[in-house]
């Protein structure tokens, strides 16, 4: 790039220097050609006038009539005005200012001549001007006349033709450096070209390179993602597995223990019927025993619902949506459709609802809340709405609420979860997973 931008910058100087000398050589020699032809057109003016002159003087003599006198006295007049303007012209031309008093010298004497010719026919003095007639002065003069504007007309000629030439040179100079110089910028502009062309092939390998690493980079982002969900998958049905194995052995061990204890205290109870205060205090036993088979019961249908096995889906969230309305106080409104699913899909809807009950009553200040479940031909969507405070969905960090679980159990199941929440009007969660019968 700075190669061609160094030979463009030094064809454009190089063209205009050419162009500089060109103009200038040019200049001088178109002014040594018009002081060529001023000094031709004096001179043949000269000549001319000269001419007039003789043609006018010999008109007088012949005749003796002023109207032939006229032409002689113009031409005369304009002779030394032609003089002037040839001594001006030759100014600095020593040699040419030789030449120049000669001419002016036998002007001069052919002027003179013709003046005592028509004085002395003016006088009527008609053997004297017939005598001067006679002579060959006046002849003489004119040839030497005729041979020196001759000289002068020649070296202006030779001047003209010299100017012309160098006029013709300077012209061939610029043909010759405009060619040098648009050859120079047209490899100039190959040499861009080229660059350009290079540039861009360099530019097209480091986008390919770069679109490679980052297809790459995609790629890994997508195994790692992948990766990540099957794990966050594979987690969470552990965490159900063990949910599962934790309440079986609450289900048989802790409940056969808390039975037996129940039973061991009702025996109890029969044989110390005459100790009223033996009594009172096995009664309150009794009663801590059934809060702990109670709490036993509900800790065992949160981590393991055993409705959801026993009956279905839409029982399992009726009794879920009622329970936790007594706890919490909240109206619960349910409209429930029956659905046939396989039963992971059940467990995810149900851990779908349970988890937004659980934020509706930790978070949303809410007074009412709804639940629908509606089954269509392939797909089922399941609502869960409040009228509580709600938040902005643009600002809602990826694990609040616990939504980031939701979405991916959801998503696990191939389903879809939408949050919709505006500030002051609650807040819906709904979440559509496609029909597969159980097997």
């Amino acid at each position: 790039m700075a190669v061609s931008l160094l030979l463009a910058a030094l064809a454009a100087l190089a063209l205009v220097g050419i162009n500089e000398a060109g103009y200038r050589q040019s200049s001088r020699a178109l002014a040594d050609i018009d002081e060529a032809q001023q000094m031709r057109g004096a001179l043949n003016q000269i000549l001319q006038n000269m001419l007039d002159a003789e043609t006018g003087q010999r008109g007088y003599l012949l005749t003796g009539e002023a109207n032939y006198r006229k032409p002689y006295d113009d031409a005369v007049k304009q002779v030394d005005g032609q003089l002037a303007t040839l001594r001006r012209l030759y100014a600095g031309r020593p040699a040419e200012l030789a030449q120049l008093a000669e001419l002016s010298k036998h002007v001069l004497r052919k002027v003179a001549e013709m003046d005592m010719s028509v004085r002395l026919r003016q006088d009527g003095k008609e053997d004297a001007w017939k005598f001067v007639i006679t002579t060959d002065v006046g002849r003489e003069e004119m040839d030497s006349i005729r041979a020196t504007a001759g000289e002068l007309v020649k070296i202006s000629n030779v001047t003209l033709h010299q100017s012309q030439e160098q006029v013709l040179r300077s012209l061939q100079l610029a043909r010759i450096g405009t060619a040098i110089v648009a050859l120079a910028a047209l490899f100039a502009f190959f040499l861009y070209l080229r660059q350009t062309h290079a540039l861009h092939s360099i530019g097209e390998r480091q986008q390919e390179a770069l679109q490679r690493e980052r297809n790459a980079l995609e790629d890994e982002v997508r195994e790692r993602t992948a990766s990540l969900a099957e794990l966050a998958t594979h987690l969470q049905d552990v965490r159900e597995t063990e949910r599962g194995y934790l309440a079986r052995e609450l289900h048989d061990e802790l409940g056969s223990l808390l039975t037996a204890a129940k039973l061991d205290v009702a025996r109890l109870k029969s044989r110390l019927a005459d100790s009223p205060d033996a009594i009172q205090r096995l009664q309150h036993l009794t009663d801590l025993l059934n809060s702990g088979i109670a709490l036993k019961r509900r800790i065992i249908e949160d981590l393991r619902p055993s409705s959801l096995s026993n009956l279905g889906l839409v029982a399992s969230l009726e009794i879920l949506g009622r329970e936790f309305g007594e706890r919490s106080g909240l109206q619960i409104e349910m409209a429930l459709e029956p659905v046939t699913m396989d039963e992971s899909r059940q467990l995810t809807i149900y851990r779908m609802v349970q988890e937004s009950l659980t934020n509706i009553s930790k978070y949303a200040e809410a007074s009412e809340a709804t639940i629908v479940l509606k089954n269509y031909d392939n797909h089922v969507i399941v609502e869960v709405a409040d009228n509580g405070k709600g938040f902005d969905t643009q600002r809602m960090r990826p694990s609040t609420h616990g939504l980031a679980g939701m979405r991916h159990r959801v998503e696990a199941a191939r389903g879809k979860l939408t949050v919709s929440s505006t500030p002051g009007k609650g807040t819906r969660l709904s979440a559509m997973l496609p029909v597969v019968k159980p097997a």
